[in-house]
């Protein structure tokens, strides 16, 4: 039914996403832009969530969806389809014995990509981190959004243009600009959507989102991400990260040991700064240790409990 090398998903709402209200009001706002017709640009640093974002409102909207990853090599062809094959037909005619006749033809063979099928079938395209695609194979989505046309090569055969269905739905995800690999994207092309700028979550996303990834206690989980906000806050530069990937890492480690985050030994300080020590610039590095060995030695002594 769909292109030769489209690889359609079958969305479903995923048994373990975590939807808090925070995470309820951000898909209730895509899902309002989508429903007037307007593509949605989840945009954010690495580790916000913003494919699994993306993932989770494809799902709600009920549509077989495509993924495309952003890449430095695209061109429109990676988008819209191209000659990728070839079509070899050969005859043998031995009707007279001592007469052998032998005709071949080859013929190039078009395939369409995941953009066509997505806008022939109306299926929802999810195209991650679309700025680390060169502005000019991003070109094709301006038609698209704008006119819903498709315009498409000779070379397809047929006609010059497809018509958009009016079930297709397009979700972007993408990183700021200054991150490596990372192209700015063309003014027009970001005219056509809705940028939703997606920071860190609040405490209570994340003490849930770590407790559901890594099956730690509650209080556990709390006293790992209130350690990760503080190491935020206490550099310089980049607030937004560590993110909440880091409380997960360190509760699955946790989990994997069988600790606690109550644990003030130097094996579990040792591990928060391998994990969280990465994401600090050097000048920051002497205050964010004595941060860590704060909320060991203070904070994380309180016995509150928050199952």
């Amino acid at each position: 039914m769909y292109g030769e090398i489209a690889t359609v998903l079958s969305t479903q709402p995923s048994a373990d996403f975590v939807e808090t209200p925070y995470i309820k009001n951000l898909t209730n706002r895509a899902l309002d832009y989508i429903g007037v017709g307007f593509p949605v640009n989840l945009s954010g640093p690495a580790g916000v969530g913003k494919t699994t974002l993306a993932l989770h409102i494809a799902a709600q909207l009920g549509r077989p969806a495509v993924i495309v990853c952003g890449d430095h090599e695209f061109g429109s062809s990676d988008l819209v389809g191209g000659l990728l094959g070839y079509h070899k037909k050969s005859l043998k005619d031995n009707y007279i014995r001592s007469v052998l006749k032998t005709d071949e033809s080859m013929t190039s063979q078009w395939v369409d990509n995941r953009l066509t099928t997505a806008c022939q079938h109306g299926l929802t395209l999810i195209y991650d981190e679309f700025t680390r695609s060169r502005p000019e194979a991003n070109n094709v989505l301006l038609s698209i959004l704008a006119e819903g046309l498709l315009p498409l090569p000779a070379s397809r055969g047929g006609e010059n243009y497809l018509k958009v269905h009016p079930d297709f739905t397009a979700i972007f995800t993408s990183n700021p600009e200054e991150y490596a690999g990372v192209y700015k994207s063309q003014d027009a092309l970001r005219d056509r959507m809705v940028t939703i700028e997606l920071g860190n979550f609040d405490e209570e996303t994340e003490v849930a989102i770590t407790r559901a990834k890594t099956k730690l206690a509650s209080r556990d989980s709390r006293h790992i991400v209130r350690l990760v906000r503080k190491v935020r806050e206490a550099k310089s530069e980049n607030k937004l990260t560590p993110t909440v990937r880091a409380c997960i890492v360190l509760g699955k480690i946790l989990k994997l040991k069988g600790d606690t985050a109550l644990d003030t030994s130097n094996g579990f300080k040792r591990i928060c700064l391998d994990v969280l020590m990465s994401e600090v610039a050097g000048k920051d590095r002497k205050k964010v240790s004595q941060v860590i060995d704060e909320a060991l030695s203070t904070s994380f002594h309180a016995e509150t409990n928050y199952d």
